[in-house]
């Protein structure tokens, strides 16, 4: 059965190539081999005195190797202590110390050996020490008594343990104590204070040391720490305090600097390649200082280097050779600085450069074991064979020692054994195993027939062909059953025998064939490999800005391979998603219901199938309003300022643009808030203009773009000082409502601008132009105030000033009023009319004077009103109309009037107050003009050859008529017009009979009537003159008689033939002859009869009647279609009117304008009847 196996990403397959690449080198563990240790306790071994020491060692080899133990160099035999025993098949040793054992008693440098026929392997000095949490020696603790300012520092000293303990400082309540850059640990524990401040003052600061290895902590006795000031210190203190606990009577002061830890200028430090180095420096100062950090002669190592303990400490990890050198700390406040230089060294214990290998030979061949090391200093280097010195190891003549080399030539098969390196210098050592096994195997494949391969297109490929051999085998590469040995760049051969294709295509799937041989066989395998669609995400989630409570959703849609099963994760900021059911994960989109601040974050769409992983990202930002500022703070108090601050509240992801400042009047509208300013949204301060006699409070609302926040809470209030007013009311006003008499009104002052208590108002006033005094009045806080007795529409100065209890306000402006008006005196003069035309007139007049209109003057109505119709000479109900012209103006025009009639009319000058007297009625005439259309006209008793035609004379014959004209013209059964007609009729008559017209034939009629202005609109007509009685009887006769009966069946029933035979070709697809005809012009409009033949065009069913197809009997701009009797001549022509001679008769061609559809009654629908189907042929 074919095995499966994927190769999901380039990383993987590396890591799994290095795998393959250690696993070659295994011996197969069904062949001899010597002993190679697997698992080992590490070399320093600190183990819980409370629990079983457990000190491992496994071993594998062929045979299975026995194991041994040395204790501090000498044999351990265990069998001869009961509280040590060995595991089956193992060599890790289990000390029960759980059962009576002491720790302690085992506390020693043990070593293991695995050993079998062929070799013995050994592992490290594995040192056990038993951990160790001693308790805090007793020891009698002063008080400290510091002067504010000083520096102090509060020794831990931690008892010495293994490992050694963690330190913490808390109070009693077990509350870590805070630390900032004034106060902070040092890294010996010692609790250190740069000054000390009175905050600083308690009795239980306790030095706690946690032992992680035997989980217990170790608390120190609390120190107790008081701070004074030498102000403050009364005489009872000063007594029990001697001149070293106070340090001397000086009061506080700064000071510049100087360094409690490390001490000097210069110190050194050593440390390990591959550790943290750690550098420290605390400075006492006032002004705290701050410390800063360089290397001389060189940079900081990137990335590598971290600021701990508020920058006291310096950490750079991982530390190599190139990191020796000078630092520098420097301590600097505002006085001056102080520094030190820490010289480090970095020393290395042995690292490896090449370690030896395990080494496989067959009988005859060479090889070699290379063990290089370096450090710091430089290791030595030694070699064992079988945990022996090589010196005085069994000879063997094939091998060489040459320093940190082995050569080995002509290898037997006792050449078999198992060789130690060890590099070690004073910091450490390392000790590596390698055997050298001499056997003679014939290639085997250690990879499993017909694995499959799983890869994605375009990454690379790694094909696994495990195997082992003695000699080595050499590895081969097909592809297909018979395919040719794989070479060239696009393949890569690893040593393992790996087959990589470095970019796997479509066509690189198929069967592989690995084939390795030596000089003792060959064999060979098969592999298979599928390449797999990439898994893409084709719409990527995408950035949101959702406000607070709102509905988010976040796409992902994928394309993947069809024979892979993607799953689809989604991550919030790389964690899972909440626990919470707003959120909905569906197919390809996650949803987020009732959104809240605490979803704002990024989330990550991961699909993975057992091939590929791909992701994406977006951010979503959570919007909402701000919150509002808090802490308001008032200071600055003067008179009439005052600086307010405040903190802002949390923007919610959208900047804040500006603070609205708002305040509230405690004492003149209490409850109610008004608008004081607003600032910038970067500004938190701001100096408010105040007023007198108000108490202020101030609120303060923060403004974003999603809306203004809730008010902030309000200041404290503040009362400002009374004051005289600063201004007066506004908009004084000065206007008569009687006409002996004068109101002044003003806009009251607010209740925060009186700036004191007893608000009143000074109003004075005084005639215009008049040698006249002031005369004032002084009112309550009222609104308006009435001088009686004025003259009628008079000029006044006026001026309104506010005062209160403290004095008065700044000297008004003045402003000027009119006493009340009064009807205007008298009538505009010498009115004048022109008539223009029949509907319009222009009205002339003198404008009154000024004095005699006693007020202000607005403008002059025009009345204005028709007396009588000079056509009819009857007088109807007089409706006067009115035109206002504004201002000064001294005439008008009169439109909209009657033509051929009597108008009267007069005009009368207005003020403020009304109207004055009318001017003389003046009387004027329009001129005749043209006629409206008759008021009606009928057609009655139709004959052969003749119609009577009545009519009703013009409802506004708008002069005297002199004559009607009638014209009138046939219309056939296509809608075409003949011929037109024109007679001219008197004026007097009111019928007329037209004679010798043609039988049954349509005409349409126009009728108008004329002034000696013109001839004015028209009416139309239509009407039919009746069928000849003995045509009518033959049509009867022909209807009648049975033959013309068959012939009209025959042909229905041929018509019902071709609908029914059309019906079935529509259906199949097929064009019945109309629609080929159809498709066969543009325009499917209704065809006139042909004039060749007689016979009719085709049938179009368009609503919209276009015109008539070249070929008619008549052009198309003869054309029409019967409308309605209300249908002037002109409706005819397209677009263009009619022209007429002098004498009103028609001239030019009719122009063939379509009319409306024909009125219900006179279509020519009624032609398929038998009658008028035979007056088509006539």
């Amino acid at each position: 059965m074919m095995k499966k196996m994927s190769i999901p990403t380039s990383k993987t397959s590396l890591v799994l190539f290095l795998c393959q690449i250690i696993s070659a080198l295994d011996v197969p563990l069904d062949l001899s081999q010597p002993p190679t240790i697997t698992q080992q306790s590490p070399k320093d071994y600190i183990v819980d005195p409370r629990e079983n020491i457990v000190i491992q060692c496994e071993a594998k080899g062929k045979p299975p190797p026995s194991f041994s133990w040395t204790r501090n160099g000498t044999h351990f035999d265990i069998d001869k202590d009961a509280q040590v025993t060995m595991k089956p098949n193992s060599g890790t040793l289990v000390i029960n110390i759980m059962n009576g054992g002491k720790a302690e008693a085992y506390e020693g440098v043990y070593q293991c050996t695995a050993r079998n026929e062929r070799g013995a392997a050994i592992s490290n000095n594995i040192v056990i020490r038993p951990s160790r949490s001693p308790l805090w020696t007793k020891e009698k603790l002063e008080p400290n008594h510091v002067r504010e300012g000083d520096s102090l520092v509060l020794h831990c000293r931690p008892p010495v343990g293994l490992p050694p303990p963690i330190i913490f400082w808390m109070d009693n309540a077990f509350q870590r104590l805070p630390q900032s850059e004034r106060v902070s640990q040092g890294l010996n524990g010692d609790l250190y204070f740069s000054n000390v401040q009175p905050e600083d003052t308690r009795e239980d600061y306790i030095c706690y040391a946690r032992f992680n290895h035997t989980q217990t902590i170790q608390q120190k006795q609390p120190i107790s720490v008081k701070v004074f000031s030498m102000d403050s210190l009364n005489d009872t203190i000063a007594a029990n305090l001697s001149d070293t606990d106070i340090y001397g009577a000086k009061p506080v002061t700064e000071r510049q600097p100087v360094l409690l830890t490390p001490t000097g200028s210069t110190s050194t430090k050593v440390e390990l390649r591959g550790n943290v180095l750690l550098l420290e420096c605390i400075a006492a100062g006032l002004p705290t200082p701050v410390i800063r950090w360089i290397k001389e002669g060189g940079e900081l190592p990137a990335n590598r280097t971290f600021f701990e303990n508020f920058k006291k400490t310096l950490k750079i990890i991982d530390v190599s050779e190139a990191d020796s050198g000078n630092y520098k700390c420097i301590a600097r406040n505002t006085l001056g600085s102080v520094h030190h230089v820490i010289s480090v060294t970095v020393k290395a214990a042995p690292y490896w450069i090449t370690a030896p290998r395990n080494l496989v030979l067959s009988p005859g061949e060479d090889g070699t074991l290379i063990c290089r090391a370096n450090g710091n200093p430089k290791p030595s280097i030694s070699w064992l064979a079988n945990g022996v010195p090589i010196a005085i190891a069994p000879e063997d003549p094939s091998r060489k020692v040459d320093g940190d080399t082995i050569i080995f030539s002509h290898v037997q098969e006792r050449s078999s054994a198992v060789y130690q390196c060890n590099a070690s210098n004073e910091y450490g050592y390392l000790l590596a195993n390698a055997f050298v096994n001499v056997l003679a195997e014939p290639p085997r494949i250690l990879t499993p027939a017909n694995k499959l391969y799983q890869v994605i297109a375009d990454s690379p490929a790694l094909l696994d062909c495990a195997y082992f051999g003695s000699p080595k085998p050499e590895i081969e590469w097909f592809k297909g059953v018979k395919g040719s040995i794989l070479r060239g760049n696009e393949y890569v051969f690893h040593d393992n025998g790996t087959l990589e294709i470095p970019v796997a295509q479509k066509n690189s799937a198929g069967t592989y064939t690995c084939v390795a041989r030596n000089e003792l066989g060959k064999i060979q395998n098969e592999v298979q490999l599928e390449i797999k669609d990439p898994t893409m995400i084709i719409k990527q989630p995408e950035y949101k800005v959702i406000q607070r409570y709102g509905q988010v959703s976040f796409e992902c849609i994928i394309k993947h391979d069809s024979t892979l099963l993607p799953t689809v994760t989604w991550l919030k900021d790389n964690d899972e998603l909440p626990d919470d059911e707003r959120f909905l994960v569906g197919k390809d989109n996650l949803t987020i219901m009732n959104v809240t601040d605490k979803d704002d974050g990024t989330y990550t769409c991961i699909v993975n199938t057992t091939l590929d992983s791909v992701s994406a990202s977006a951010v979503l930002t959570v919007v909402a309003r701000p919150n509002p500022p808090f802490d308001l703070e008032l200071t600055g108090q003067l008179e009439r300022s005052i600086e307010l601050s405040w903190i802002p509240g949390d923007e919610n992801n959208s900047p804040i643009t500006n603070f609205v400042i708002e305040y509230e009047d405690a004492l003149h509208e209490p409850g109610v808030w008004h608008y004081q300013t607003e600032v910038p949204g970067t500004q938190t301060t701001v100096q408010l203009k105040l007023s007198p006699y108000v108490n202020y409070s101030f609120r303060v609302i923060a403004v974003n773009k999603i809306g203004r926040s809730q008010p902030s809470e309000p200041s404290e209030q503040y009362l400002t000082k009374s004051a005289s007013p600063d201004e007066n009311p506004a908009n004084v006003q000065g206007i008569g409502s009687e006409p002996d008499n004068l109101v002044i009104t003003w806009e009251p002052l607010k209740g925060f601008q009186s700036n004191g208590p007893g608000l009143q108002y000074k109003v004075s006033w005084r005639q215009k132009d008049v040698d006249d005094e002031w005369t004032s009045v002084i009112v309550a806080n009222v609104s308006k105030y009435i001088v009686s007795g004025t003259p009628t529409f008079v000029p006044y100065e006026i001026k309104v000033q506010a005062l209160n209890d403290l004095g008065y306000a700044p000297e008004p402006s003045e402003v000027i009023g009119h006493s009340g008006e009064d009807l205007p005196m008298v009538a505009p003069g010498n009115v004048q009319v022109h008539v223009i035309n029949s509907t319009l007139a222009k009205v002339h007049w003198d404008p009154v004077p000024l004095k005699t209109v006693r007020g202000h003057l607005q403008g002059y109505k025009v009345y204005y009103w028709k007396v009588q119709s000079l056509s009819r000479r009857s007088r109807r109900h007089v409706e006067k109309k009115i035109l206002t012209f504004r201002g000064n103006k001294t005439f008008g025009m009169l439109p909209g009037l009657e033509p051929y009639s009597s108008y009267m009319l007069n005009v009368r000058v207005v003020n403020g107050k009304g109207e004055g007297p009318a001017s003389p009625d003046k009387v004027f005439k329009t001129p005749e003009g043209v006629p409206g259309s008759p008021s009606f006209l009928k057609i009655t008793n139709p004959t052969l050859d003749s119609l009577t035609l009545e009519w009703g004379s013009p409802t506004h014959p708008n002069g005297i008529l002199t004559s009607y004209t009638l014209k009138f013209q046939p219309i056939n059964n296509t809608h075409e017009l003949g011929p037109l007609v024109e007679i001219r009729i008197p004026a007097n008559e009111s019928s007329l009979i037209l004679k010798n017209l043609n039988y049954s034939t349509r005409y349409k009629f126009y009728f108008n009537a004329q002034t000696s202005v013109g001839s004015g609109s028209q009416i139309t007509e239509e009407a039919v003159t009746i069928m000849d009685e003995a045509m009518a009887s033959r049509q009867v006769d022909i209807a009648t008689q049975g033959w013309f009966i068959g012939l009209m069946c025959a042909v229905a029933l041929l018509i019902l033939i071709l609908l029914i035979v059309c019906f079935i070709r529509r259906n199949k697809g097929g064009k019945y002859p109309v629609k080929e005809k159809e498709d066969a012009h543009a325009d499917p409009e209704i065809q006139p009869m042909k004039e060749d033949d007689g016979t009719f065009g085709e049938y179009s069913d368009a609503e919209d009647h276009k015109p008539l197809k070249k070929g008619s009997r008549t052009p198309s701009d003869r054309t029409v279609k019967k409308e309605d009797s209300d249908d002037s001549l002109v409706d005819y022509g397209e677009g263009v009117n009619g022209q007429f001679n002098e004498d009103g008769s028609f001239i030019g061609q009719y122009s063939g304008k379509k009319e409306k559809e024909p009125a219900e009654g006179n279509e020519s629908s009624e032609a398929p009847s038998p009658v008028n189907a035979m007056n088509s042929f006539v």
